[in-house]
C-alpha cells in the first residue's frame, strides 16, 4: 500500500486532477448493486476516501457515511470540504490493512484503485478479511481495480501530461518489479501566489491480479455471493476490459 507520506503534496492538487473522475457513476453502481442484492441499510464505509468527494456525494444521496484513509493530508482536505458543506460524514485515519472500527456497516466501498495500492496479494486478503468483519449479515463489499490488461498494456511505458494555468503535471509509467505492477512517476508544477511555479515529485506503485485471484480471496474470506463486471457495464469482463468491478455479499 502507498505510504501515507506519498500523498503529502498530492493532497493539495488531488481534486483539481480528479475533476473528470466518474464519482456519479461510482454512486450509481453502489445504488444498482444494493438494489440487486437487496441491501436496505444506509450505513456505508468509504475506504480510501481521499479528499472526501465521493463521501460527500453519498451523504447528499442519503447515505450515513464513514470515510477511512491512511493519509492525514488527504483527510485534512476532506474535513475542510465536509465542514463547508455542513455534511454528516465521519472521518477516521487508519491503515486499511489494520482496519478496526468497532462497528458494523451495511456497505463498504473501495473505489478508484484502492486495492491496487496493496503491495501483495497477502495485503489484499488482509483488507478483504477485515472488511468482512465490519459488515453486517447480508452486507455488501464493492470495489474496483485495474485489470491485468490495463496494467500490462495500457500503462506500460506510457506518458501523460496536462497543463493548466495553475497546475501542470507530467506522468510517466514504468513496469514494476512484480507481475502486473507499475510505477507511476509524477512531476507536478503548481503556481504560487508570486506567479512562479513550485515543482514536486512523487512515485506511486500499483499492482493487480487476474479476476479469479480476487474472486478466490473474497470467497476464502467468507463472502457467499460474489460477482464481477467491467468498465461500469453490466456484463462480464473481456480481454480488453480496463477496470474490474467486484460485488460480494456477506
Amino acid at each position: 500500500m502507498a505510504d501515507a507520506t506519498a500523498y503529502r503534496h498530492f493532497a493539495a492538487v488531488y481534486d483539481e486532477l480528479m475533476r473528470e473522475a466518474p464519482y456519479e457513476r461510482w454512486a450509481d453502481y453502489l445504488n444498482r448493486m444494493t438494489d440487486t442484492f437487496g441491501v436496505t441499510g444506509r450505513r456505508v464505509l468509504d475506504l480510501g476516501c481521499g479528499t472526501g468527494t465521493l463521501a460527500l456525494l453519498l451523504a447528499e444521496k442519503g447515505w450515513d457515511v464513514t470515510g477511512v484513509d491512511q493519509s492525514e493530508d488527504m483527510l485534512a482536505v476532506a474535513d475542510e470540504k465536509i465542514s463547508r458543506a455542513d455534511a454528516n460524514v465521519a472521518l477516521i485515519q487508519q491503515d486499511l490493512r489494520a482496519l478496526d472500527l468497532g462497528a458494523a456497516y451495511d456497505v463498504a466501498v473501495a473505489f478508484c484503485d484502492v486495492l491496487n495500492y496493496m503491495a501483495s496479494i497477502e495485503e489484499v486478503e488482509d483488507v478483504i478479511r477485515r472488511v468482512h468483519r465490519h459488515l453486517s449479515p447480508g452486507g455488501l463489499f464493492l470495489f474496483d481495480v485495474h485489470s491485468v490488461y490495463k496494467i500490462d498494456r495500457v500503462f506500460r511505458d506510457a506518458s501523460f501530461c496536462s497543463g493548466e494555468d495553475d497546475i501542470a503535471y507530467i506522468w510517466e509509467c514504468f513496469p514494476g518489479d512484480e507481475p502486473h505492477s507499475v510505477y507511476h512517476e509524477l512531476s507536478f508544477f503548481v503556481r504560487e501566489p508570486s506567479g512562479l511555479y513550485r515543482r514536486f515529485d512523487e512515485t506511486h506503485y500499483e499492482r493487480t491480479y487476474p479476476a479469479e485471484t480476487y474472486l478466490d480471496a473474497l470467497k476464502r474470506a467468507g463472502f457467499t455471493d460474489v460477482r464481477v463486471e467491467a468498465d461500469f457495464q453490466c456484463g462480464p469482463p473481456t480481454d480488453t476490459s480496463e477496470r474490474l468491478f467486484f460485488a460480494a455479499q456477506k
